[in-house]
């Protein structure tokens, strides 16, 4: 598939990987639909790309119904939905018994809700829309892009929640391809490594050179539109099904 003239639903679309993708797909001649809850950076994205190009939609993506009527408003906005980008996340460390006791739970399932089960939920309800397009002249009708990381391989100390949430996106990949693989529509995971986006930004200091050290070449954190550029080539490549994607310089990470 190509991205000119389709239409493209970006979660965490206002900032991070999600933003440099959206400003990528558009840059192609694509629509696009921001999944957010930041409403300044989204408006920010919107009045650098224009609103007849970018729609943004204030969606929890754990909640059907907030989920549901991004979905009915993109379809008012644009008419059809072609590709699906789920980058929405985030992270937390706590080991699972540490000098305070043992791991929350609370936050361990708000981790797993967030980076599981919201990409799930929007891949399943946006699936849905997908469905309605016309094969086009290979027989596609659309893709979904998923975003793990590579610490769905390999966790660091501290990283259960995350870990686990990034292990289930990427065992899910398989999965999900041979249940859309009926409606004609692709489904792709990206584990990134590091990249220098605002969830790597909390990371201290200490661990960022850490981190850096494990990286082979380029020596280097990951540039957002090189996320972009992978999104886009799983979009061109119709063979690409049902496959996870490290995208990170040979990267493999220690215990700490």
């Amino acid at each position: 598939m190509d991205l000119k003239n389709n239409v493209a639903l970006v979660t965490g679309g206002a900032s991070g990987l999600g933003r440099a993708t959206l400003e990528y797909f558009v840059s192609k001649g694509a629509k696009a639909a921001i999944i957010d809850i930041n409403d300044d950076k989204a408006n920010e994205v919107i009045n650098l790309l224009g609103s007849e190009n970018v729609a943004y939609f204030k969606t929890d993506v754990m909640s059907e119904d907030s989920v549901k009527l991004a979905i009915d408003g993109i379809k008012d906005k644009f008419g059809k939905l072609n590709f699906i980008v789920n980058c929405a996340g985030t992270g937390y460390g706590a080991r699972i018994l540490g000098k305070n006791g043992p791991h929350p739970l609370d936050i361990f399932k708000f981790i797993i809700d967030l980076n599981l089960v919201g990409t799930f939920n929007v891949m399943r309800l946006g699936a849905e829309l997908i469905d309605l397009n016309d094969p086009d002249e290979k027989g596609e009708k659309g893709v979904v892009i998923n975003t793990a990381s590579i610490a769905g391989y390999e966790g660091q100390i501290g990283q259960s929640a995350y870990a686990a949430s990034k292990a289930g996106v990427i065992g899910m990949t398989l999965t999900a391809a041979r249940d859309l693989a009926r409606h004609s529509i692709r489904v792709c995971t990206i584990a990134p490594g590091i990249f220098d986006t605002p969830l790597m930004s909390l990371a201290k200091d200490e661990n960022k050179e850490a981190l850096l050290k494990s990286t082979q070449f380029p020596h280097r954190f990951g540039d957002p539109k090189e996320y972009a550029q992978l999104a886009e080539h799983i979009i061109n490549n119709t063979y690409l099904n049902g496959e996870t994607i490290r995208l990170d310089s040979a990267m493999r990470m220690e215990a700490k």
